[in-house]
């Protein structure tokens, strides 16, 4: 049988030293807020891509009858060129066809080749754009062509019809990449647009075969 022990009661005196102050342990102080992410950059301001600028060079090229403002493609970003060169490989696979890797080994050979013409033709003169400029105005100009990809998808398969479009979208490309690369070389325009309508004839004939 369970016996209840009486216990006496316990009394604690101020004077009597608490835990904390026995074993001498500080005082914390109170935590610092954390500081706000409003005050961090955005994560692609970060990585140097300028988005607001990318849409402007797009713009100026969507007009097929208006040249593209040379002063706004001094900046040589290739983010713009990549995100177009993702789309075309994107429009290709709907298609039922993977280019992603043919369509970005072009894009670098006629960067390489366009940067050795103008190597060639600035020899003793002044220079020409260097590599990642060249890169860069190539992807750019490819946005007729990522238009053409994308159009080509409703379009019959043989037949003159999405020839004749491949040609309009070609000599757009053509019209675009040429006036920029050869806004620092325009007596050899000629030459630059021939060497830029190789390179994009290249991608129409990867989208209509």
């Amino acid at each position: 049988m369970a016996r209840d022990f009486p216990l006496p009661p316990v009394v604690f005196n101020a004077s009597t030293p608490t835990f904390r102050q026995r074993r001498h342990i500080p005082e914390t102080a109170p935590s610092q807020p954390a500081a706000s992410i409003v005050d961090e950059k955005p994560l692609l301001e970060e990585l140097g891509i300028n988005m607001r600028l990318v849409w402007r060079k797009t713009l100026s090229i969507l007009h097929p009858l208006r040249s593209a403002d040379p002063s706004i493609y001094a900046d040589a970003d290739l983010s713009g060129p990549f995100l177009f060169l993702l789309s075309f490989g994107l429009f290709q696979f709907l298609a039922g066809k993977l280019h992603f890797g043919v369509a970005l080994g072009s894009a670098t050979v006629a960067s390489l080749f366009l940067y050795f013409v103008f190597s060639k033709i600035s020899a003793g003169g002044p220079g020409g754009p260097d590599l990642r400029r060249c890169a860069s105005l190539v992807g750019y100009g490819m946005l007729p062509m990522v238009i053409f990809s994308a159009v080509s998808l409703f379009l019959p398969r043989g037949g003159w019809l999405i020839f004749g479009v491949a040609m309009g979208f070609v000599l757009w490309s053509t019209r675009v990449c040429a006036t920029l690369l050869a806004s620092t070389a325009k007596e050899h325009r000629g030459l630059i647009a021939f060497a830029c309508w190789l390179f994009y004839m290249l991608f129409a004939l990867l989208v209509i075969f």
